[in-house]
């Protein structure tokens, strides 16, 4: 993909959007007295904001670059993430969990585990969640960066520094209220950057029907059935060699909609802080439930640029390609070398050589052209760089949706597109730094490093904690680098971070016989399980390393085929069940054998048994949060029939 080049009106846009974020902080900055208006906004902002930045702060790579790569290489059953991974685990928090949350005035979920259990819990998962994070900035920070760079052609490290430089600004002086109030622009911004991208690309391909009847041949093409990429059910119940996700119906009900999707939305604490912040206790439980409104609706603008993208590319006569992966400009000298040392009879062991070297897979026939094309004439460096280039075999999900960008998007346009792709990266590294200064600041040093500091000492170290949030989200952007859809990083890292930690709040908040000791244990033992598991497993097409399987090599011992998947989805998705499974039987054996330290008074407002329940008779009917919840459920099973 060549970069291309922005007219005035882009780059005012971009700038004036830029410049506006950061007026936002600077305008927020009086407000700011102490160090819970800094890390918690004070509990002081309305529902409906606190919605919106409930639902923006989940729509970084993870939304616009993870779920239109995974539109592209796994079709409409991407749905799921949504109408089975979310909804219901918004609906569960809502309802169930928020009065905990809210009620014991936890400042972060930590904070809650210690109050439930004790010191050794909140510590582990303080952590745990503090590396989480900054994995989950760093995502988003490589997915800009590429961005700029594919599009605009600045260098990828330079990209890095400046998008996290505006970040910086902006968190350091406005605290959470800034983010939670630059969410809620960018959500907006989202909306009017991809709406005119998805009605152009359905125009394009001529329509609903006429995309569902390319991908029937895109389908079969790949050998499953007909509606493997245009339905969201019948390809998983089909079983996992019948969808390209690879993934059954216990994959999907248990371990996306149960554990993936319950641990993310009802314990991390990126959004639970969101509904945290919010003014009274009716707007925090009223908060998840505004957020899953359009959070139903948005597989429409953010998987269908996707399904569009694979149509596009089964259309000889769009002349669209989805993009390549890119060689890195470290593999090119070794890479070269190899050509210029091939000869056409020793062409096999020369193609295996270069995708080695390259660390992709290469088309065959055209390295092979390659070869016999130098050999008779020798190509200059550019020329085979291009050549090269040109027979990378393997897709860049992640580049789907800046492809359709640039294909669409006329000067205007084209700046609202890219200021919308700049807000929701930037609404990523956001909300993952202010997560993860609070967790720093009031979790481990507060509670650990330096009790009973004044006031201003820790609002000081809160913003000294967001530059070094940054400085780390930009080492593990090199390490986000490695994987072509964002989506797959992000559920391995919910897989060893929530996925745990979901059954112990499931035995902490409805089992008050469940100890500290049994709590800590089982989290400890299923997040190694998650290690473990990773060690051991890969998905096909990998090879052992940063994806999985290095136990094996490191023994020096082949893979097993039992420890082979279909897809790093499908991998993700058993890692998580299983570091749950691990978790859940562990803490429920050790607390049997265990004595409890904490009586059922301590445990009030904790546990909920222990629990007054939230009367919500002086709501109207209509407006009461387990009602509303049903009302979205109802709403949510109906799409999963429609799109059956």
């Amino acid at each position: 993909m060549q970069p291309i080049h922005l007219a005035w009106v882009d780059y005012s846009i971009l700038i004036a959007y830029t410049l506006f974020v950061i007026g936002i902080g600077f305008a927020l900055r009086r407000y700011l007295k102490t160090s819970s208006d800094y890390l918690s906004s004070g509990r002081s902002i309305p529902a409906w904001v606190t919605g919106l930045a409930f639902m923006a702060a989940n729509l970084g790579a993870l939304e616009l670059v993870g779920m239109a790569a995974n539109g592209a290489q796994y079709g409409v059953a991407t749905a799921h993430f949504y109408w089975v991974g979310a909804i219901p685990a918004m609906i569960f928090l809502a309802v169930f969990m928020m009065p905990f949350y809210y009620g014991s005035k936890a400042r972060s979920v930590p904070e809650y585990l210690n109050m439930r259990f004790d010191y050794r819990t909140r510590c582990f998962n303080s952590i745990s969640f503090a590396v989480m994070t900054v994995f989950a900035s760093g995502i988003s920070m490589d997915a800009l960066a590429k961005l700029l760079n594919v599009l605009l052609g600045w260098d990828y490290n330079l990209a890095l520094v400046v998008t996290s430089a505006v970040v910086l600004v902006y968190v350091l002086k406005g605290g959470l209220t800034s983010a939670i109030y630059t969410e809620v622009l960018q959500f907006f911004m989202i909306v009017l950057g991809f709406a005119p991208v998805v009605w152009l690309g359905m125009k394009d391909v001529g329509g609903w029907h006429k995309m569902v009847q390319t991908l029937h041949g895109v389908s079969t093409s790949n050998g499953y059935a007909p509606d493997a990429w245009s339905s969201a059910w019948k390809p998983i119940l089909a079983g996992p060699t019948h969808n390209p996700m690879g993934v059954n119906v216990f994959a999907i009900v248990f371990g996306l909609g149960f554990v993936l999707s319950f641990g993310y939305w009802c314990t991390n604490f990126l959004v639970v802080q969101r509904a945290m912040a919010a003014k009274d206790m009716t707007a925090a439980r009223r908060t998840p439930l505004i957020a899953a409104v359009p959070k139903m609706l948005f597989p429409a603008l953010v998987i269908l640029p996707g399904v569009l993208a694979i149509a596009l590319a089964s259309m000889p006569d769009k002349a669209y390609h989805l993009p390549p992966v890119l060689i890195h400009d470290s593999a090119f000298p070794a890479v070269l070398a190899d050509v210029k040392a091939a000869t056409p009879q020793t062409a096999d062991a020369a193609v295996a050589k270069i995708s080695a070297d390259v660390g992709q897979n290469m088309d065959a026939a055209k390295v092979t052209a390659i070869i016999k094309a130098n050999s008779a004439t020798p190509l200059s460096d550019t020329e085979l760089k291009t050549e090269l280039q040109d027979a990378v075999s393997d897709t860049y999900y992640n580049g789907v949706i800046l492809s359709l960008v640039k294909r669409y998007c006329p000067p205007g346009l084209l700046g609202l597109a890219l200021t919308a792709l700049l807000a929701s990266f930037m609404s990523g590294m956001a909300g993952n730094v202010t997560a993860f200064n609070t967790i720093w600041t009031y979790d481990l040093y507060q509670a650990y490093i330096a009790k009973n500091k004044s006031d201003r000492h820790y609002f000081v170290v809160g913003q000294a904690t967001t530059v070094v949030g940054i400085i780390l989200s930009i080492f593990c952007a090199y390490f986000a680098g490695h994987y072509s859809n964002a989506m797959n990083i992000v559920q391995l890292v919910f897989g060893f971070v929530n996925a745990p930690l979901f059954a112990t709040f499931l035995l902490g908040m409805f089992w008050k016989r469940t100890t500290a000791t049994g709590a800590f244990l089982g989290l400890v033992g299923g997040t190694m399980t998650s290690a473990l598991f990773h060690a051991l497993t890969l998905s096909v097409g990998d090879a052992p390393g940063i994806k999985g399987a290095y136990l094996w090599s490191m023994t020096r011992h082949s893979l097993p085929a039992i420890c082979q998947f279909p897809s790093e989805m499908a991998q993700n998705f058993y890692l998580a069940s299983f570091a749950f499974g691990v978790c859940f039987i562990l803490t429920f054996a050790i607390t049997l054998v265990t004595k409890r330290t904490k009586t059922d008074e301590d445990l009030k407002g904790l546990v909920y048994s222990l629990t007054p329940k939230i009367k919500d008779g002086d709501q109207p009917f209509w407006a009461r949060p387990a009602v509303l919840g049903i009302i979205l459920l109802i709403a949510c099973i109906i799409l999963n029939i429609i799109f059956w």
